[in-house]
């Protein structure tokens, strides 16, 4: 019987291509997070392309209990879709958040760098201290920087385990406006201007963005003082 990552190829390139694929299988299962072409492509034997390598892993694993899925612009194993179930009882219980931490979220998502005011302004209401927590806490939000403006407020982005854990392989995956008028997402809370922007998770400080600096002083984060907070 064939083995399952035999190249047609004779000779050392065979060798060399079949080491390349179980050198990163290896890596990927041994991985806690997804891991980029570039990083896997520098352990594999000179003269193989990684493309060649992930797309006989991605062939192979199709159809089996793990699946070679692309996220947070890397390559990472996840229990085949259709067998998530079975690990449902081993698995953590889901994270739950808040309607208020989940559009906090979301405008992170899509505004992002933003600031606790800007986000407020956008919602309409105050947000909660611990609804920021929450979300930093979980890995899916970071602080990124300090805006250029009075009071220097700390801005915020998403992480690449956001991307891992909502599945998306860039930010720019996240629907548009006309698919989430599609999916009857925000159906009824349609104001006429509303607009919904690409999103963009560039890691590099805009213009308008300093470092944190000191991370032990404290943050301004825009509070502008005592107000009311959802829950």
């Amino acid at each position: 019987m064939t083995e399952p990552f035999d190249d047609e190829e004779d000779g050392g390139g065979a060798e060399a291509f079949a080491l390349a694929i179980r050198v990163v299988e290896a890596l990927l299962f041994a991985s806690t997070q997804p891991l980029p072409a570039e990083e896997l492509a520098r352990s594999i034997p000179s003269g193989i392309g990684i493309e060649p390598v992930l797309a006989r892993l991605s062939e192979f694993y199709a159809p089996r209990g793990v699946n070679l899925r692309k996220l947070a612009g890397g390559f990472a194993f996840r229990t085949a879709p259709d067998l998530g179930y079975l690990l449902a009882a081993e698995a953590e219980p889901p994270r739950k958040l808040s309607r208020a931490a989940l559009e906090v979220l979301a405008i992170i998502a899509y505004h992002q760098p933003v600031t606790r005011a800007e986000i407020e302004e956008i919602r309409g209401v105050a947000t909660a201290r611990g609804t920021l927590d929450i979300l930093l806490e979980a890995g899916w939000v970071r602080l990124r920087g300090r805006r250029r403006s009075p009071g220097r407020p700390v801005t915020y982005g998403t992480t690449p385990g956001f991307l891992d854990h909502f599945g998306l392989d860039r930010i720019d995956d996240l629907p548009g406006l006309e698919e989430l008028k599609g999916s009857g997402f925000i159906e009824g809370r349609l104001t006429r201007d509303l607009t919904v922007p690409v999103p963009d998770d560039d890691p590099d400080l805009r213009a308008d963005e300093d470092p944190l600096g000191d991370l032990f002083t404290p943050l301004d984060d825009g509070d502008g003082g005592p107000h009311r907070a959802d829950e």
